[in-house]
């Protein structure tokens, strides 16, 4: 018997590996989103989700780290994230931007977590506007309701008033780990898994 053979890994085809991780994962009742938030990431979120909400009440836990990017697929998990029965609590590593920190405060602020090197940023929806004049005046339009919208919306999630974040978000505004802390943006920073409560 060769050392090879010895190997269990060896014996056990990739797919097969790679199957018994997934539901390992899925196990675990943890969700990650990384990367740019698209109608792809959306679904597989949200399908996620919704698939962990049938399986049981227990808590689910989504871990972000993302430049952010569609704001209408990060309004679509921010939603499920408060429709479906069990807490959902969000935590934030790397990055948390744009259409992420949406995502993130889907969470009740007590369920709002971050890792020790996490940085938020939130600004303006932005959008290309093009076409004709009346189509152009139709999408200005659009951006401003969007913009009015996630001001009341993360008014509400850090208990800042509207204007006050419309008038932070007129430019990018990051923020630290502590800065999100003081902002309302974070409910509590954590270094272990065994501080999620």
């Amino acid at each position: 018997m060769t050392d090879d053979m010895l190997d269990d890994t060896s014996a056990t085809p990739e797919p097969a590996r790679e199957g018994k991780v997934e539901a390992l994962f899925f196990k675990s009742r943890n969700v990650i989103i990384t990367g740019e938030i698209n109608d792809k990431v959306a679904h597989r979120t949200v399908t996620h989700l919704l698939a962990l909400a049938e399986e049981s009440d227990d808590p689910i836990n989504i871990y972000i780290s993302s430049p952010g990017g569609h704001v209408e697929s990060g309004d679509m998990v921010h939603d499920v994230i408060k429709f479906i029965r069990p807490i959902v609590r969000t935590i934030g590593s790397g990055w948390v931007a744009s259409a992420g920190a949406l995502i993130f405060v889907g969470a009740k602020r007590e369920n709002r977590y971050s890792l020790p090197n996490t940085r938020f940023l939130l600004h303006q929806p932005a959008g290309g506007i093009g076409g004709q004049a009346s189509d152009m005046m139709i999408q200005a339009e659009q951006i401003r309701i969007m913009r009015d919208r996630f001001n009341v919306l993360f008014a509400e999630a850090t208990g800042q008033t509207p204007e006050k974040i419309a008038e932070d978000t007129k430019r990018d505004f990051w923020l630290t780990n502590p800065e999100a802390l003081d902002y309302g943006l974070v409910g509590k920073m954590i270094e272990r898994m065994d501080q999620l409560s």
